[in-house]
C-alpha cells in the first residue's frame, strides 16, 4: 500500500518526512495541501489532522502526525536512519529534539515572516530576535559538525534530515551556507546522497507556482 504523506514544498517540516520517506526507498507519494488557499484550516482537513498542520502520513490505518514521529515509523518499518547502536539512538532523537526546538522552529517562522507576509507586516523586532537564535543554533551545530561528516555515526540519519529541513530553501531568511563551513560540507554531503531530491522538487508547491 502506498503511503500518503499529506505535504507543501514551502514546509521544511514536511521536507523531513518527504526526505526520509524517499531515501528508505518505501512507496510514498505526496497529497499537496494548499496552505496558503487556507486548507488546514478547514473542517476536511481537521479531520485528517485536529493540529491543522502538515506534514500528515497515512499509511493504511495508521495517520501520524509531527515529523519526528514520520521519521521514527520510516525507522521502524525500515530499519534505515534511526542509529546502529543503542548509543547512537539516542544521540539521532537528541539532535532531532533540539532541531525542532533551536533550529527549525526560529529558522520556519524567519524564512516566513520575511517572504510569505507582506512587507509593512514584517515584524522587525520579532525578525531580529529569531535571527540571533538562530545564529546561536547554526553555531552549535557548525561546531559539532568539525571533523564529522555526519551528525551521528557514518551515515544519514533522521538527525542529519531534521536539522536540514531549512537549509536548503533559497529565499533569504539569514542564513548563507558559505559563511558556516562545516554546515556547509555537511549539507554537500547530503546533496550527494543517492536519491537526494530538494524540497521543490521532491513535493508540490512553492512561491513560483502562486508567482
Amino acid at each position: 500500500m502506498t503511503i500518503k504523506l499529506y505535504c507543501m514544498g514551502e514546509s521544511g517540516n514536511a521536507y523531513k518526512a518527504a526526505l526520509a520517506l524517499e531515501l528508505s526507498g518505501l512507496d510514498w507519494e505526496p497529497v499537496y495541501v494548499d496552505f496558503f488557499g487556507g486548507e488546514t484550516r478547514t473542517d476536511a482537513f481537521r479531520e485528517i489532522n485536529v493540529m491543522g498542520e502538515v506534514p500528515v502520513l497515512v499509511d493504511g490505518d495508521t495517520t501520524l502526525t509531527q515529523s519526528g514521529v514520520m521519521q521514527m515509523y520510516i525507522t521502524e518499518k525500515t530499519g534505515k536512519f534511526g542509529g546502529a547502536t543503542p548509543e547512537e539512538q539516542r544521540e539521532v532523537m537528541r539532535w532531532v529534539f533540539w532541531d525542532n526546538h533551536k533550529l527549525s522552529s526560529q529558522a520556519g517562522m524567519t524564512r516566513f515572516l520575511l517572504n510569505f507576509l507582506p512587507a509593512d507586516k514584517r515584524p522587525a523586532d520579532v525578525i531580529g530576535f529569531t535571527q540571533g537564535r538562530l545564529t546561536a543554533a547554526y553555531t552549535a551545530l557548525n561546531a559539532h559538525l568539525e571533523g564529522r561528516d555526519w551528525i551521528v555515526g557514518d551515515g544519514i540519519t533522521n538527525a542529519d534530515m531534521s536539522c536540514c529541513g531549512y537549509l536548503f530553501y533559497p529565499e533569504p531568511f539569514g542564513f548563507d551556507r558559505a559563511e558556516w563551513s562545516n554546515i556547509d560540507r555537511w549539507l554537500s554531503n547530503i546533496e550527494n546522497t543517492p536519491g537526494w531530491k530538494h524540497p521543490y522538487d521532491l513535493m508540490p508547491g512553492s512561491p513560483a507556482d502562486r508567482a
